[in-house]
């Protein structure tokens, strides 16, 4: 079988800067994170790597491999969480790329539904194709439609890494409570940071999309305070990104990482948000508690 090409400056290529730092977080600190599907997929693809292997010299690029992967640890924890109340629920991976965080949480119970642009779908389609109760759906998220493709009759648990600090925040909005009316008692799991953050890690995307301010791009300072108004009923809370999880004690990090992971979740905002919706309809049938005004 030849190897898959992603071509320079489209939107596959974007798959190519978490993948390889899953594989380098995996080779670098192997007791926090293990991704063998990453060393496996960059092996089956045709891309000039020559820049990245120079750049995971440097330690600002290993500990941003160490960010990508404390996201999807910390992400598969709420995963699972919301699987132990309910095992047969839907899982949701919104932007995949090429991640498997929904795969390696699912059972044999649980489907898992991954969703990204059409282009990303056509390359996932090749290197992981879909199997059993795994679905891919190509999709725009804020064409709502992708709504009718999940089945949530036992409920579901959505997550996003690295996705909505591209989307504006009214976007942000409308899909937000869109989902609460539509998956009542679900769960929705992502990474989210305060305005310098956000600022910083769209510097290069916003030139190459011709951008002239990211004022109005998706960025929180408190998502309690800032995300609980938009909801009719739901539970938001939030934890460090990099520490919140893990405290990254483990003997491979260097103590100036986690000088720079307390600086990420302080100063930068980093956190894992999650918002649980819940509703008087929903509520008592999937089994969380009842709101003091739920009949």
């Amino acid at each position: 079988m030849g190897k898959y090409h992603i071509q320079t400056n489209s939107v596959q290529e974007t798959l190519v800067i978490p993948l390889y730092g899953r594989k380098l977080c995996s080779e670098r600190f192997p007791a926090l994170f293990k991704d063998d599907k990453a060393v496996e997929l960059i092996d089956r693809l045709d891309y000039d790597f020559g820049d990245l292997k120079k750049r995971a010299q440097s330690t600002g690029y290993q500990f941003g491999a160490l960010e990508v992967a404390m996201r999807q640890n910390d992400l598969s924890y709420e995963i699972k969480d919301y699987l132990a109340a309910h095992p047969q629920a839907a899982i949701v991976n919104l932007g995949c790329g090429l991640d498997q965080t929904a795969e390696n949480c699912q059972g044999e119970q649980n489907r898992v539904y991954n969703i990204d642009f059409p282009d990303v779908i056509k390359a996932r389609n090749v290197l992981i194709p879909p199997s059993g109760l795994v679905t891919n759906i190509a999709a725009d998220l804020n064409d709502t439609s992708w709504f009718d493709s999940i089945d949530d009759t036992h409920g579901v648990v959505f997550v996003a890494a690295g996705v909505f600090y591209y989307f504006k925040t009214q976007s942000v909005r409308k899909l937000f409570c869109a989902m609460e009316k539509r998956f009542a008692g679900g769960r929705l799991c992502f990474d989210s940071a305060g305005k310098r953050a956000v600022k910083i890690m769209l510097k290069t995307w916003v030139k190459q999309a011709g951008v002239t301010s990211i004022k109005d791009y998706f960025a929180l300072s408190d998502a309690v305070k800032e995300l609980s108004p938009w909801f009719e009923s739901a539970n938001v809370t939030s934890k460090g990104y990099m520490l919140g999880y893990n405290d990254l004690k483990d003997p491979s990090v260097p103590a100036s990482f986690r000088l720079l992971a307390r600086l990420g979740d302080g100063v930068m905002k980093m956190r894992i948000v999650k918002i649980d919706w819940e509703s008087k309809r929903r509520a008592g049938q999937l089994g969380f508690e009842k709101s003091p005004n739920a009949k």
